[in-house]
């Protein structure tokens, strides 16, 4: 029997746990029309495959018409949940984990202008910032169908096969009763604490009715709003204790701060940079209060995090939900003495960016979570002969082009012109504390290409002659690329990259602009780098509407709140046109991107960050000696299929950035399915 308190049983109510880790409830965005598809089974059912105890499914699953959802979340308004739902929960159960599901109204966290246009509802007519929309104050008709909604859906849980279902009280409507943020009413729903939990008792009281003891029953709810005006630390704990005493409940899982902000929903689900586990301690102080197990997630990133949690007694069960996301056999590795092969999440939050993007769910380092239904997380061997395979630069593509290729039974030689692997993400990670993780992707391929007996050659840049005499079947050409400064009309010469800044290759002082064409954290991170080694005052300038606008959700606010702490002065809606030398300093000219009149700025160093140009010149020179003319059949690629023979002699490809400037994600799933099929 193992002695890992992480592999412990663990009883709530009558169900009977097979350890002591979860995935909390999150919508990924893959549902179409409020039930789980095929996509999403599959998502769900790799964890249970991988060993977790339990996986909840369904965040912000909706109970009610005037809850719309719209991001792929299910909906239990309806019987037509039931016969999918039963598909997804049998699959689960069969490989032996439990199944919870969270079901909830929205209440102002909503939009009435999509789905069915209906008005969002709450306590009071108070505006969500979020959402930007004004709900309709709720009449004692609505929370009478609200609650009975409620009842329905629990039963349509139950006819589904949940183990249990999980109130959400993470800013919707639950909670938006408690606070006094987004409840000001003066009847029995508002003014004291009892009356604001009495819409609250009500659900639970029409759940049990409706369901008996059949169906474990447990709520969301946040330990702490911190917001101005919010609920604190007290009154939340005072909530979750009249909650436990209430005996409606049969589990309590803690969140973090308030999601009704951005810069709330940034401190909820904490982004790389930021303490591991920061919320455990306000669920381990509810936990001393109540006789009811409690769950928490919340940047539970690692094995030896969750393991102290759990052996501490600070709270029953670890919810690893973006740790599954990055790795869903978690467990399975961990029960087979392999936990040090464990891929673990960096924290970049490419998964809930992309939702608040209007995007499906993906992670940045794993291109198969989401994707199992045709990118299997564990590689499939190849069932023809070993080939030899060259793959050239070490960085994500070239990395994930050799583990994939090794896993599938190829021998496989990685040549690398610098001495270590991970190509841009090590000058990324340079950056900040916070962009330090992301040596987390790159440190776990090279470790797993160790395991797989790769020929990694560092220090080897190598030539056409040289890739010859390997004798290769295959070539992977992942050189990656060169900063671009090319969109200059002048003074290219004059700007420094963001390359040659981490870098350490120039010296960095007085006025700077920094220039940012990319709209990720690239160039935020530059100047956080500038301003932590006190260089400055730092102008960010971006010809986009907004400054990081492809950041959203947790990473967006986090770099918002570095610039303005910094007195970093932000100018959008600008493009830089040209610098030109004045005196003994720069001009920088501006254009608006709208007006077209050009402005002047006066600084003594100019920062660009403009993407890359792919490095391939070797793919160029090997190209026409190549069997397929370096030709790659993107009908096969985006089937996942092999690539068609195209002659004799040496299969030529290129991935990531030596194709286009691109992210990590997008270079690691170009990769994948390419080599899963060579």
């Amino acid at each position: 029997m193992s002695t890992d308190p992480l592999l412990e049983p663990f009883t709530i109510g009558q169900l009977t746990l097979r350890n002591r880790i979860f995935s909390s409830s999150h919508a990924p965005g893959y549902n179409t029309d409020g039930t789980p598809n095929e996509r999403y089974i599959a998502y769900h059912e790799e964890k249970a495959k991988g060993g977790i105890g339990l996986t909840m499914i369904g965040g912000s699953s909706n109970v009610s018409p005037d809850s719309a959802s719209l991001w792929g979340q299910m909906y239990f308004g309806s019987d037509a949940i039931i016969d999918p739902l039963s598909e997804m929960t049998d699959r689960i159960h069969r490989h032996g984990a439990a199944v919870m599901c969270q079901v909830t109204h929205m209440g102002r966290r909503n939009v009435s202008n999509d789905g069915d246009w209906l008005p969002t509802i709450a306590p009071s007519p108070i505006r969500e910032p979020m959402h930007r929309g004004w709900p309709k104050e709720m009449e004692k008709s609505d929370i009478r169908r609200v609650v009975d909604d409620f009842g329905a859906a629990a039963v349509r849980g139950r006819a589904g096969g949940l183990d249990g279902i999980e109130l959400c009280a993470t800013s919707h409507l639950i909670d938006q009763f408690w606070t006094p943020l987004s409840n000001r009413r003066t009847d029995e729903y508002g003014g004291s604490i009892e009356n604001r939990l009495r819409f609250t008792i009500e659900v639970l009281q029409s759940i049990r009715e409706a369901t008996g003891t059949d169906l474990l029953v447990g709520i969301r709810m946040i330990g702490d709003e911190d917001q101005i005006g919010g609920l604190s630390t007290a009154e939340s704990a005072d909530i979750a204790l009249r909650l436990a005493a209430s005996g409606l409940l049969d589990f309590v899982n803690v969140a973090g701060s308030s999601l009704a902000t951005e810069e709330g929903l940034s401190r909820a689900i904490p982004p790389s940079g930021t303490p591991l586990m920061p919320y455990v301690p306000l669920a381990a102080s509810i936990k001393r209060l109540i006789d009811l197990p409690v769950l928490h997630a919340a940047r539970i990133t690692d094995l030896a995090s969750a393991r102290h949690a759990i052996s501490s007694g600070l709270i029953d069960l670890a919810g690893m939900t973006r740790a599954h996301i990055a790795d869903p056999h978690i467990v399975a590795k961990l029960e087979r003495g392999e936990a040090e092969r464990v891929r673990v999440c960096v924290g970049a939050s490419e998964c809930i960016n992309r939702l608040h993007q209007g995007l499906d769910s993906v992670c940045i380092q794993n291109p198969a979570t989401g994707r199992e239904t045709h990118i299997p997380q564990l590689v499939p061997v190849s069932a023809a002969p070993g080939k030899k395979v060259v793959v050239i630069g070490a960085g994500p593509a070239g990395l994930e082009s050799a583990r994939v290729l090794a896993e599938r039974g190829h021998r496989v030689v990685l040549f690398e012109a610098q001495d270590r692997v991970g190509g841009q993400v090590v000058l990324a990670a340079r950056a900040s504390e916070r962009q330090a993780e992301l040596l987390g992707i790159v440190g776990w391929l090279g470790e797993e290409l160790g395991h797989l007996g790769v020929d990694v050659r560092l220090n080897s840049p190598v030539d056409a002659v040289e890739v010859a005499a390997e004798a290769p079947d295959v070539v992977i050409v992942a050189t990656g690329g060169w900063p671009d400064t090319s969109f200059l009309d002048g003074g290219a010469e004059l700007v420094h990259t963001s390359w040659d800044v981490l870098g350490g290759h120039v010296a960095i002082s007085g006025d700077v602009l920094v220039y940012d064409d990319n709209g990720r954290e690239h160039a935020p991170s530059v100047v956080e780098y500038l301003a932590d080694r006190d260089v400055g005052p730092i102008e960010l300038v971006t010809p986009d509407r907004l400054v990081a606008q492809d950041l959203a959700a947790t990473t967006g606010p986090a770099y918002l709140r570095m610039l303005y702490e910094n007195d970093v002065r932000m100018t959008p809606d600008h493009s830089l046109v040209r610098v030109e030398r004045s005196g003994g300093r720069l001009c920088a000219v501006l254009r608006n991107v709208f007006t077209r009149l050009e402005t002047e700025r006066l600084v003594d160093s100019v920062v660009t960050e403009h993407g890359v140009i792919p490095d391939d010149d070797l793919y160029l020179t090997l190209r026409d000696s190549s069997a397929n003319d370096g030709v790659l059949d993107i009908h096969a690629l985006v089937a996942g299929e092999q690539q068609p023979e195209r002659g004799d002699g040496c299969a030529l490809y290129r991935v990531g950035d030596a194709v286009a400037s691109r992210g990590i994600a997008a270079s690691i799933f170009e990769a994948r399915r390419l080599c899963q099929s060579l």
